[in-house]
């Protein structure tokens, strides 16, 4: 394939290579399938000659990505410690480590390539971004290309993007004049070829060099049409070589000499290092979808006979063929195998879906062997962030180690029962699966299983506000787990004891949990290092100490993001943004949220802290229908929870929510059920919170005994007590709603700051309710200094806009603003509204009438 229009990003690379002199860089290049990305690297790596040294690296398009399956390419053409340790399974940091050492070359600038990483496995992935933190140190240049049309919302792939921060180097297709002067050579009709290939170069450079004076209608013809001339035996080669994505094993060519020279003089396969392959991965797709069911499946079980028979070949592909051909038995034996490997890896997606795989064929193993099976697949969905995928084969284990009497198996399966439903959100089930798992093992000889069965339990006493009896129960399984030399749940126990003596706040509660911390990242537990972090930051941000807990929460992100924990990170950067919002920090309370809801959900639960957050700062700012679609989703993820974390603050924002936009009724309705449980946990924190909004709507309610001081006296009425109070504990926005109680100064403080952070619709309707207070110099709102938008248009409206005008789909537009999908969907759709037009090219029009630029939204153009 030619190289057409891409002097722009060749230069980009040649200055990033240059500029590793100073320190390493990371290159992401980016286009649609057959824009010329892989031709693009190609002509780099020739032009760069002795300067550098290139390693490559690619991702293929199979059922279950390889684990790591790049760096195994890299090590394959490479001697010494890389390949020895992935040989050996070694941990990812050996092999990060490993890979660096790689990089250091006296003579020649390291180049590292990574294609196609839209098919990077997670533990790709993972090493992608660890390298990306430190090739700054070395002296290389990294570079992956991806699909950037294939990269939605909800792709691993953007967290990993956005972690390595590298120069975007974007493919674009071909002009119309390009494609005009090229069709032009060959006697084509410039307007056909263009309607037929979009600009794509690989499609031009097919539809250009087919035979006759008539292009076919498509690719796929075309590639299909070079095939049916093939001898038959060259034909099958073809059909062959397309199951088998990515690299053609040598096992599949051998003996097929006379039929490889037949393809690739036919024009349909191209030499490689290792064999042969398709040109580009739309042509091996397009024969593969030609194929007949029939054909395709014997096509899988003949390069499953042929790897097997080779030894040595990685057990993903074998499954990935044995999933082709319909070949159960295989799929079990190299299905766990592969599993397996994945997960030493840190390939957790992958290891999941190999023991699913694995799993649909688990009746055809002794039971042992089956609940083995479905609680290693359980185990595996749950750490790989899809918890409710584990609970359907854990309780299938249950029942078989119910019916085999294995009773500690069973009482083991019982507590990670009770985990995987917490994550998925069902505390109903997380309690009942508690309590059997400490029935079961309590009736056998005390050992480690049976300390782990009661911190387990300890865990969800806490979680329910039980804090004297989780400390109880705690303490029990901490000295059981010592007494047995079981490091881990003694650490386990120790963070249940110190965040409920912390609740209570008793002395040496929050050392208890720093302790914890300490001697689980020690031992590399780092799981329940993070819960540590993450449980002295909630205590602290669940007891309205803002300022305290900032800091706190600013180190628990910071390691669980290290660590690579989503469903942590999801949770705490939620928690942040709360805070960020108490402390007046709304920007930062926005990005912190919109990051947590694009971290793949457990359950949905990590999402509740951003939903509120997000919920009530649109609301605060007049955005009704967006607020309710945030405090919705919130709800329904913390009505099965159960737990007053989740419910408390929901159910306060939405008694916040109903009220601003008057409907006292519904904000009472909301909160008063929530309230009555609040005060049976003692709850205090949110048993002040909910009781003020519900003394908000209804004029009538007390705070509860042991409610959180400030939120008593608002309350009580001590306006004045309150603020001070909230003040130095760090919470703006809820000093703002104490002043709102007092007289006329205080209020007017009060919408002074309402406006100051954007929150229009709350300062409105406060001073609504000084009109209703029968109270005279109400403030007005901020006076309008800037030419209003020529369509109506909020700023981010219109800047919304300008990038719809610049061509971008949804997703590019939530990644450019760093905004989360669905309020982007919120704000296309409330623009084709104002607009008054249903489609984005309808709103690109009528923004260019208006004047309205993509590199000028706030306005016309000038």
């Amino acid at each position: 394939m030619e190289l057409w229009e891409r002097a722009a990003p060749l230069r980009v690379l040649d200055e990033l290579l240059r500029s590793c002199a100073t320190g390493g860089r990371v290159a992401l290049v980016a286009g649609e399938a057959g824009v010329g990305k892989s031709v693009l690297m190609g002509e780099f790596a020739r032009r760069a000659d002795r300067r550098a040294r290139f390693h490559w690296g690619w991702c293929d398009p199979l059922v279950t990505p390889r684990a790591l399956g790049p760096v195994h390419d890299i090590a394959r053409h490479s001697s010494g410690a890389l390949a020895e340790r992935l040989a050996a399974g070694a941990a990812p940091e050996e092999i990060l480590a490993a890979l660096l050492d790689q990089l250091d070359h006296p003579a020649a600038r390291p180049v590292l390539v990574v294609e196609d990483i839209h098919w990077a496995d997670e533990a790709t992935l993972d090493l992608l971004v660890l390298l990306g933190r430190r090739i700054g140190r070395q002296h290389a240049l990294l570079v992956v290309t991806y699909r950037d049309d294939e990269v939605g919302a909800g792709h691993p792939l953007h967290r990993a993007l956005a972690a390595l921060r590298g120069t975007r180097i974007p493919l674009a297709p071909l002009s119309p004049e390009r494609v005009a002067a090229e069709a032009a050579r060959t006697g084509r009709d410039a307007a056909t070829v263009l309607a037929l290939t979009g600009g794509n170069p690989l499609l031009l450079t097919e539809l250009l060099g087919a035979a006759g004076d008539r292009a076919p209608e498509s690719v796929r013809g075309l590639i299909l049409d070079r095939i049916r001339a093939l001898p038959a035996a060259a034909r099958e080669l073809a059909r062959l070589v397309a199951v088998a994505p990515g690299r053609c094993d040598q096992a599949l060519l051998a003996g097929r000499d006379d039929q490889i020279e037949a393809c690739i003089a036919g024009g349909v396969l191209v030499p490689t290092d290792d064999g042969v392959a398709y040109r580009h991965e739309l042509l091996r797709t397009a024969v593969e979808d030609s194929l007949t069911p029939r054909q395709r499946t014997a096509l899988h079980a003949t390069a499953l006979d042929a790897l097997i028979g080779t030894g040595g070949v990685d057990p993903g592909r074998l499954v990935h063929h044995a999933r082709g051909a319909g070949d159960a038995d295989s799929v079990l034996r190299w299905g766990r195998i592969a599993a397996a490997a994945a997960a030493r890896q840190g390939a957790r997606r992958e290891a999941a879906d190999h023991y699913r795989a694995a799993a649909a064929h688990a009746d055809r193993l002794p039971l042992a062997e089956q609940a083995d099976l479905l609680e290693r697949y359980s185990a595996a969905a749950y750490l790989a962030g899809t918890a409710a995928d584990g609970l359907v084969p854990r309780r299938a284990a249950i029942a078989i180690r119910e019916r085999l009497g294995e009773l500690e198996a069973l009482g083991a399966s019982w507590r990670w029962l009770s985990r995987i439903a917490w994550w998925a959100g069902d505390s109903a089930e997380s309690r009942s699966a508690a309590d059997r798992a400490v029935t079961v093992l309590a009736a056998l000889p005390p050992g480690r299983e049976l300390a782990m069965a009661y911190s387990n339990l300890s865990q969800l006493l806490m979680l329910d506000y039980e804090f004297a009896e989780a400390i109880e129960l705690g303490e029990k399984a901490r000295a059981l787990a010592e007494e047995f030399g079981d490091g881990e749940t003694a650490i386990h126990a120790a963070i249940n004891v110190g965040s409920s003596q912390m609740q209570l706040e008793l002395p040496g509660g929050q050392d208890t949990l720093e302790a914890a911390y300490a001697a689980a990242a020690a031992a590399g537990h780092v799981d329940h290092a993070t819960r540590a972090l993450l449980n002295i930051a909630g205590g602290l941000a669940e007891q309205a100490r803002f300022t305290a807990a900032a800091p706190a929460l600013d180190r628990a992100v910071g390691y669980a993001r290290e660590q690579d924990l989503d469903g942590y990170l999801q949770c705490l950067l939620g928690t942040r943004a709360g805070v960020k919002l108490q402390a007046g920090d709304w920007a930062g309370a926005i990005t912190d949220a919109d990051e947590s809801l694009r971290l793949p959900a457990q359950g949905g639960i990590g999402r509740v802290p951003a939903l509120v957050a997000l919920g009530r700062i649109h609301g605060a700012r007049g955005d009704q229908s967006l607020a309710l679609s945030y405090l919705d989703e919130a709800d329904r993820h913390a009505g099965p929870a159960r737990e007053m974390q989740w419910v408390g603050p929901t159910k306060s924002a939405r008694a916040e929510h109903f009220r601003w936009y008057g409907d006292p009724e519904r904000a009472a309705a909301e909160v008063r059920p929530a309230l009555a449980r609040a005060a049976g946990q003692r709850a205090a924190p949110h048993s002040g919170e909910l009781a003020l909004r519900l003394w908000q709507a209804d004029g009538r309610t007390s705070a509860p005994e042991g409610a959180l001081a400030p939120y008593r006296w608002m309350v009580d009425g001590d306006w004045r007590q309150a603020a001070n109070d909230w003040h130095q504990r760090g919470g703006h926005f809820l000093r703002l709603e104490a002043l709102a109680l007092g007289d006329l100064d205080a209020v007017t403080e009060a919408v002074r700051g309402l406006d100051a952070l954007g929150a229009t619709h709350a300062a409105q309707w406060l001073r609504g309710d000084l009109r209703r207070r029968g109270l005279r110099g109400v403030p007005r709102g901020p006076r309008r200094t800037t030419v209003s938008h020529p369509a109506g248009l909020t700023p981010r409206q219109a800047e919304v806009l300008g990038l719809l005008v610049d061509g971008l789909s949804n997703a590019d537009i939530a990644d450019r603003l760093r905004l989360a999908p669905k309020t982007v969907d919120h704000h296309v759709s409330a623009v084709l509204a104002r607009l008054g037009v249903t489609s984005r090219g309808q709103a690109a029009a009528r923004a260019r009438k208006l004047g309205i630029s993509p590199h000028s939204p706030e306005g016309p153009a000038s």
